[in-house]
């Protein structure tokens, strides 16, 4: 055999080779695309494993949800996330299967929202799930109905239709632990009130049987709106949750030019308000020797908070070391209604002063008699 022939022989083998090579991998990708087939193979059996999910928009919009000792963090707020949720979100795509195959034009895309998302006008989500051993990333897109929606693997061709239907947001907060303090009305004695604006007070009970609180000192002839006017203040801290959060300033820290706290109050250590805050306080007291205690601020539409507890009976030290733990040195965005109610005004409480009195209009004075006729002659 020539050594041409022989070259030749060995060119046709290397691309058959190759040929075989190519069709055996596209017949395992479409054997991935089949439906039922699971989007992310590998993942379910490496949920626990999961070190770190990122979620990415086009607008860079993102969050790290981050792994460590004490369980999973939102990283852009060093804040416990939500455990329940980001549990279903890593459960959900470790059994995202495919119902179907859809385009593979980079041009329709964006009809179904699974463009990269490096361009800025992308609408879908980036997530990113890293393992040890392992690293996944899916593009999530548009919503099909209630129980589907458009994915793509990032990096490959092939969009399409999964399902269970994926709930990502790559805004940090919405992944925050939200869960800040729960004390119910039973057991609250006592609310020392500094507003922000007005004239302090404090709503108290004698037990926690008394089913109104009393509210002093009341203005000099004003009372309140009704018998439980204050008792709305005894459910404050009932299930108070937070929208955001973020680090407040070093303790000691001088407060910004402008800031005036509410007539004898004491900001909590770390609350520094921002320049021209109105800083408002509020102490609550329960029977069982729990205080907690609140310097709130506008700033713009949010309202914050900073939060310190402590305790002067031994049944709730140990409520207090764990409250102080975990919330002093933050400072915390919370609904506004709650807020509100957190700090409300004694003008809030009292009914509407009587109407003044109208002083009666002098009666017009009377016209003179007419002069008697003269007698006729």
């Amino acid at each position: 055999m020539s050594a041409r022939r022989a070259l030749w022989l060995l060119v046709a083998g290397i691309a058959v080779i190759a040929f075989a090579i190519w069709l055996s991998s596209r017949r395992h990708l479409e054997r991935d695309l089949v439906a039922g087939e699971l989007v992310l193979p590998g993942l379910e059996q490496q949920v626990n494993a999961l070190s770190s999910v990122r979620l990415r928009r086009g607008d860079d919009t993102h969050t790290t949800l981050r792994k460590d000792p004490h369980g999973w963090q939102v990283a852009e707020r060093d804040w416990p996330a939500d455990l329940s949720k980001v549990r279903k979100l890593i459960l959900d795509l470790g059994a995202l299967n495919i119902v179907e195959e859809k385009t593979r034009l980079p041009a329709n895309y964006p009809q179904l929202g699974v463009e990269d998302v490096a361009s800025p006008k992308a609408t879908g989500t980036l997530i990113e799930l890293i393992a040890p051993a392992n690293r996944w990333a899916l593009i999530v897109g548009k919503a099909s109905g209630a129980k589907s929606g458009y994915v793509r693997i990032a990096g490959t061709p092939p969009s399409l239709l999964a399902a269970p239907q994926l709930s990502v947001d790559a805004d940090p907060k919405t992944w925050l632990a939200h869960e800040l303090v729960d004390i119910s009305e039973q057991r609250v004695r006592e609310i020392e009130e500094q507003p922000a604006q007005g004239a302090p007070y404090k709503a108290s009970r004698d037990k926690a049987q008394d089913a109104n609180f009393n509210v002093s000192p009341l203005p000099k002839g004003r009372a309140l709106s009704s018998p439980a006017a204050a008792n709305g203040l005894g459910a404050a801290l009932s299930t108070l949750t937070l929208d955001d959060v973020r680090k407040a300033a070093p303790a000691g820290a001088t407060p910004a030019a402008g800031a005036t706290p509410a007539a004898g109050a004491t900001p909590p250590a770390g609350a520094t308000p921002a320049a021209g805050a109105v800083l408002a306080h509020a102490t609550f007291r329960t029977f069982d020797g729990l205080e907690v205690e609140f310097a709130g601020r506008k700033d713009g539409p949010h309202a914050l908070v900073a939060i310190n507890a402590r305790s002067n009976a031994p049944v709730s030290a140990a409520e207090a070391q764990t409250l102080t733990a975990r919330l002093s040195g933050w400072e915390f965005e919370i609904p506004d209604y709650k807020y509100a109610l957190i700090f409300t005004p004694l003008e809030d409480l009292l009914a509407k002063p009587p109407a003044p009195a109208t002083k009666a209009k002098d009666k017009p004075a009377k016209e003179p008699a007419a002069a008697a006729p003269l007698p006729s002659r």
